[in-house]
């Protein structure tokens, strides 16, 4: 079964029921939608905010997937604990982004292919002045990347990445020998994930969204600067040490989301949360 529980500001604020939980008019089954989502009704529910009058500015969104025991991934990648519709969010969430932002480890681990042009999204995306398809922004503070992959010799849009003031110069010169685009967003050897962000929006990249790794995302949330959190619970348990979506140091206070929306097939839940 195919569920879709809309969010909007009346559902949200329901009075609790006598349990304690809000409930919603899809909860209560009025609102039900028992098909296969089309990608313009993906489209929509996922769509990037509005410009302000000012213009547009970066928004963040992140990607991640994790099952009900906590684990990001199995075996090292995410693929096994996803699901066909989980992969259409994929496809839908990548279909309206400016770029791609990955961690160098999950490229090596998940290996990255550059993102691909789909007819489903053309025309939408050459009237928001978008490319034919996103750009990929690798962070990486070593450079320690196999340039030869398809992902930096043959994207549909140059590869993007995003390092250090520090960073090696011979490792630099390979990179940019293979087409890729070096920005530099940190004054040491890492990446400091607000210059990231403006760095891309000063290249016209706003719709920004993040494929992890769970190290990557750890390090935006503990700047502040993510937006939007869309997850995938998976309904499998896998045990093991595998990582969380989020690693890394933790925050001194927990930082808020709202619930946006929740989508569900076949016992996976699609969660879009933002900050409050």
């Amino acid at each position: 079964m195919r569920r879709l529980f809309p969010v909007t500001e009346e559902t949200a604020a329901r009075t609790p029921d006598a349990g304690g939980a809000r409930t919603s008019a899809a909860a209560e089954g009025s609102d039900l939608v028992d098909r296969e989502w089309s990608l313009d009704e993906l489209a929509a529910a996922y769509a990037y905010p509005e410009p302000a009058p000012g213009g547009r500015e970066p928004w963040l969104r992140a990607n991640m997937v994790s099952t009900l025991d906590g684990a990001a991934q199995h075996g090292g990648r995410s693929q096994p604990i996803s699901s066909d519709a989980d992969m259409r969010i994929f496809g839908t969430l990548r279909g309206l982004a400016d770029v791609v932002i990955v961690g160098a480890e999950t490229v090596r681990q998940e290996g990255y292919r550059p993102a691909r042009a789909r007819e489903a999204f053309a025309e939408a995306r050459r009237a928001a002045g978008q490319t034919s398809a996103p750009a990929v922004a690798v962070v990486s503070a070593s450079l320690d990347l196999d340039f030869s992959l398809p992902l930096f010799t043959s994207p549909s849009v140059p590869t993007i990445l995003l390092t250090g003031a520090a960073a090696a110069p011979d490792r630099v010169a390979t990179a940019e020998k293979a087409g890729v685009r070096v920005v530099v967003a940190g004054d040491g050897m890492g990446v400091e994930p607000a210059r990231a962000v403006r760095a891309l929006a000063d290249l016209g990249l706003t719709r920004l969204l993040s494929e992890g790794g769970p190290r990557l995302l750890g390090q935006l949330i503990a700047a502040d600067v993510l937006d939007e959190l869309c997850l995938t619970v998976s309904p499998m348990l896998t045990a093991g040490d595998a990582q969380r979506i989020a690693g890394g140091p933790s925050v001194p206070v927990p930082k808020r989301f709202a619930l946006a929306s929740l989508l569900e097939e076949a016992g996976f839940l699609f969660g879009r949360y933002r900050r409050t």
